[in-house]
């Protein structure tokens, strides 16, 4: 295969990053049991997990704006990168990309600086290109760091219903065939990397097992926390050499992780907030979070997390919270995205 391809100047050609194909071999591979001690040795506010695309990394620690409120969200990007952040997340369905760009703008912080994602929302996966470009214009900056298909549902604009309602999706086009138009950005030098979120093992598997797809998803972007920590899709992830990056760390902005018994007890002992505990326990683990706040003196705590870290005893301890609940469902959605294949 890799006599056909043309070389990828920025993100890696799949055959590199696939030596298995069998998700049954994923359990045992390696790359999913390094030491925590190891993981946790840097200190996370500077922390960065390389990425599949040669010379790439993310930063560990992200600021998300999912449900920040017009007015607001600027001054929250600001506030995070005159704080120490250098990474914001944000997405065309957010509906808030200009004001995350003029945040950027505000803070002076150069955006060679600054990792930037956003996400191609559902009703443009026929038009990436034009979707790319939007999301560009709305942001004020000429490329990308991360660009994500948002949802593995490719809707129908025409069909879409009130609000945005749950509409229909295209009958002729799917995650498919949106992936191999999202491989093509790779060279227009608007993207540093592509990935998807919301992707489970079985979109993913059938994503990665088309023949048209020539480049392994640099990061699957999923819901990530305590009650749902989807251990089988974190480590089919990095089995394939995706990075995790966990959206909703600290569990929702009621959370019932912030009145855990377990999780209380860990920060009661070290001194820290339940929030700061549950934003180590995910970098310790391996994946980036992307705690959402628009107040600056908790965007400023959930970044203090240097200088101390979870032993893997308190680790464990979090790891095994029965409790499940997530944030972030697929009843809005008209087709099936979470197929319980995480756990």
């Amino acid at each position: 295969m890799l006599s056909i391809l043309r070389p990828i100047p920025r993100q890696v050609a799949r055959t590199s990053l696939r030596p298995f194909r069998s998700s049954s071999s994923i359990y045992s591979y390696p790359a999913i049991s390094r030491s925590l001690a190891t993981m946790a040795s840097t200190k996370k506010t500077t922390k960065r997990y390389p990425l599949n695309v040669p010379g790439l990394s993310i930063p560990a620690i992200g600021l998300g704006t999912w449900q920040s409120s017009p007015g607001e969200v600027g001054k929250a990007v600001e506030a995070a990168l005159r704080n120490g952040y250098r990474h914001i997340d944000t997405a065309f369905g957010y509906r808030n990309e200009k004001e995350v760009g003029q945040g950027i703008k505000a803070s002076g912080v150069p955006r060679e600086e600054i990792w930037l994602t956003t996400k191609l929302d559902n009703p443009w996966h026929k038009r990436v290109r034009e979707g790319l470009e939007k999301s560009l214009e709305n942001l004020g900056v000429e490329y990308v760091d991360l660009f994500l298909v948002h949802w593995p549902a490719s809707i129908d604009p025409e069909r879409q219903g009130e609000n945005e309602g749950k509409g229909e999706v295209y009958q002729d086009w799917d995650f498919v065939d949106t992936w191999r138009e999202m491989q093509k950005l790779v060279e227009t030098g608007k993207v540093k990397a592509i990935g998807v979120s919301n992707f489970g093992i079985k979109n993913l598997e059938r994503l990665l097992d088309d023949p048209s797809c020539k480049i392994v998803p640099a990061v699957n972007q999923i819901e990530l926390h305590p009650g749902n920590p989807s251990p089988k899709l974190v480590a089919y992830n990095t089995a394939k050499g995706i990075h995790s990056s966990g959206y909703s760390p600290l569990g929702s902005s009621d959370s019932p992780l912030y009145t855990n018994d377990t999780i209380k007890a860990i920060a009661e002992a070290k001194g820290k907030t339940p929030q700061q505990v549950l934003l180590a326990w995910g970098v310790q683990k391996g994946w980036s979070v992307l705690p959402k706040s628009v107040t600056e003196s908790r965007i400023k705590a959930n970044f203090e997390l240097d200088d101390w870290e979870l032993t893997e005893e308190e680790v464990k301890k979090i790891d095994a919270i029965p409790d499940r609940f997530k944030v972030c469902g697929d009843d809005w959605l008209p087709i099936k995205v979470f197929f319980g294949d995480d756990e």
